[in-house]
């Protein structure tokens, strides 16, 4: 009987869970129900033993073609007197080679800029090791581009006056040119929240960190401040250290406790990141079967000159481009994107970013 009312409790809280808002499946939130409920370190170990026992094999045939990506192809940079001119970023080179048609070859995504496209997309192979993995890249034009960070349905588990939509907003959409997730749970992560000029998780000094200002500035730093932000900051969203800084790749990534409990640096899944090139514009990159190091090189390789880790595993790694305005014709960055592209246009379970043209 004891053992009995011992369990009420945890089934109370299972019930809960099953009751509250949320647009993940009963698989996903009876897993971060299980972590949340004091079984962190068994869920853990199990993903870890998973993805160890199903890793890539190296070697193996090469690709004929790359994965299809939306959009059309557009002209690299120009840079002309040390004035840029309608800057675009080079092609990335390509690892493999010889190259596949269209790698590291950037596409516009959004129909209503053709001449000064605001988001480019492109792929690549990033490991000779892994011939078959393909990362996905996107560019954010920051000068035709404002980018703002969205509370979810649960995500941060933080109490806000307001947690706003939980979506993309209605009367946004219009402008909409991209959405793309955010980092792990802070409660995973030891960062800080900030939106609307105040921290509602305090800020932690030494963490990637990225934030817009209130000119329309985004930026990507390891934090330096206190825990809440300057009067000139709107929002500022941490996730373990810096993966890339000075266009290197941090020193640490070897060591696993750095890059937060869930899976560590060096199990291969799905990760993401987003780092700021030399010219203020946003990288953001996912791809599957990746470590934390591998996530570095993809990011540097691009044009990063710093960079953090956002979400990693299948069903939180999105990035999403749009065709035409109203969020009409969305897809995945890369087809094998576990989530709908029509993730974000409903309320979302975490906190998330939506990318609008100016």
């Amino acid at each position: 009987m004891m053992a009995i009312l011992c369990l009420v409790p945890t089934m109370v809280s299972y019930v809960r869970m099953l009751g509250a808002r949320s647009d993940s499946s009963l698989s996903i939130r009876t897993v971060e129900w299980l972590r949340d409920a004091g079984a962190r370190g068994i869920v853990n170990r199990v993903e870890s033993f998973y993805y160890s026992l199903n890793a890539p094999a190296t070697g193996g045939p090469a690709l004929h073609r790359l994965p299809h990506q939306p959009g059309v192809a557009v002209a690299p940079a120009t840079v002309r007197r040390h004035v840029l001119a309608a800057y675009r970023p080079p092609p990335i080179r390509p690892v493999i080679r010889p190259a596949l048609r269209g790698e590291g070859v950037w596409r516009s995504t959004f129909a209503g800029s053709r001449a000064h496209p605001p988001v480019l997309v492109t792929s690549f192979r990033p490991d000779p090791a892994y011939p078959q993995l393909v990362a996905g890249v996107a560019w954010i034009d920051h000068a035709r581009t404002t980018t703002w960070l969205y509370p979810g349905l649960q995500e941060p588990a933080v109490t806000l006056p307001s947690r706003g939509p939980e979506e993309v907003p209605t009367n946004l959409r219009s402008r909409l040119v991209a959405t793309f997730n955010s980092g792990f749970k802070l409660q995973d992560s030891g960062g800080g929240f900030a939106v609307g000029g105040h921290a509602y998780a305090p800020l932690k000094r030494g963490l990637a960190t990225i934030l817009r200002y209130r000119d329309g500035r985004i930026d990507i730093t390891a934090w330096s401040g206190g825990p809440d932000v300057p009067a000139d900051v709107i929002y500022a969203r941490q996730n373990l250290p810096l993966i890339v800084d000075n266009g290197r790749p941090n020193p640490n990534l070897s060591d696993g406790p750095a890059w937060g409990v869930t899976l560590g640096n060096a199990i291969r899944v799905w990760r993401s990141g987003v780092g700021i090139d030399r010219f203020g514009n946003l990288i953001y990159a996912a791809a599957n079967d990746q470590t934390v190091g591998s996530l570095a090189a993809i990011l540097i390789r691009a044009g990063a000159v710093r960079a953090m880790q956002l979400d990693i595993n299948t069903y939180w790694v999105s990035f999403i481009s749009y065709r035409h305005p109203g969020a009409v014709g969305a897809a995945n960055l890369l087809p094998d994107m576990d989530r709908s592209p029509t993730r974000y246009l409903t309320p979302d379970d975490r906190d998330f970013f939506g990318v609008y043209v100016r």
